[in-house]
């Protein structure tokens, strides 16, 4: 039961990552049951002696390395963004989304996948590089606190994407959509005038496929488990290479680009 109880508060971020890793929930989400499928088996292979949550995510490891590598090698078939992900060297995301999305040290992430730090620093400048290679989108950014979206717009800018505009309301979000319609959405959950930015999104998916990533400073509003989930979500304040590593992730697997 104490194990249970150390790991418990750290599995909404590990199906944040997982999702992230395959770029689907439900791929992602079956990857996060085989894992708690073989801890149940196998409680003796945890290391319960360190941080919980550094040896959850290497134990999520060791599943991935036995399985995820259906998706690389000898597969025929299967839709772009698959396709895609076998081609890119998946130690190299795995590398930089442990230390920019879910926030790890280069120590820490380089245990966690069994390589030496200078390994893991040359796999996140790698991936860095395949990440900027990408084409570039129009990204809307839909955001109450001017400082912050003047930080997002700033960050977007930086990685070679156009802003649209800055929303900061359910409405303006709706208008801006319509008169400019974005390749990526950035969107908090909680809007000036109290409208929800959650609204807003589901409104916009109706009307167009976007990749949506939400910054919010309440991520537990969308990590319920009680209704499908954000791929991407990233809790404030938050650091400038989670974001990048975010939209990095979301246009590569958005199906918009499986054209590419």
């Amino acid at each position: 039961m104490s194990l249970v109880k150390n790991l418990a508060p750290h599995l909404p971020y590990l199906r944040r990552y997982a999702r992230a890793l395959t770029g689907r929930q439900e791929s992602g989400d079956a990857y996060i049951r085989a894992s708690l499928e073989a801890l149940v088996a196998s409680p003796d292979k945890m290391d319960t002696e360190g941080d919980p949550r550094v040896a959850l995510y290497r134990f999520f490891h060791v599943v991935w390395g036995s399985t995820g590598a259906q998706l690389e090698g000898g597969q025929e078939g299967g839709d772009a963004a698959t396709a895609r992900l076998r081609k890119l060297a998946p130690i190299q995301r795995q590398a930089f989304l442990l230390t920019s999305l879910e926030g790890f040290s280069r120590a820490e992430a380089s245990y966690i996948l069994g390589v030496t730090e200078g390994e893991q620093a040359e796999l996140e400048r790698a991936a860095i590089a395949e990440i900027e290679a990408e084409l570039s989108t129009k990204v809307l950014v839909i955001e109450d606190e001017p400082i912050i979206a003047a930080d997002l717009e700033s960050l977007v800018e930086e990685l070679g994407h156009e802003v649209t505009g800055n929303a900061t309301t359910y409405t303006e979000a709706m208008a801006m959509v319509k008169s400019n319609p974005p390749g990526l959405i950035l969107c908090d959950i909680q809007l000036a005038d109290g409208s929800s930015g959650i609204d807003a999104a589901n409104d916009i998916l109706k009307e167009m496929d976007v990749p949506i990533i939400f910054i919010t400073a309440f991520p537990e509003r969308l990590l319920t488990g009680d209704r499908p989930e954000p791929t991407f979500l990233i809790p404030k304040p938050f650091q400038e290479n989670t974001v990048k590593a975010a939209i990095g992730q979301a246009l590569f697997f958005h199906p918009a680009r499986e054209t590419a």
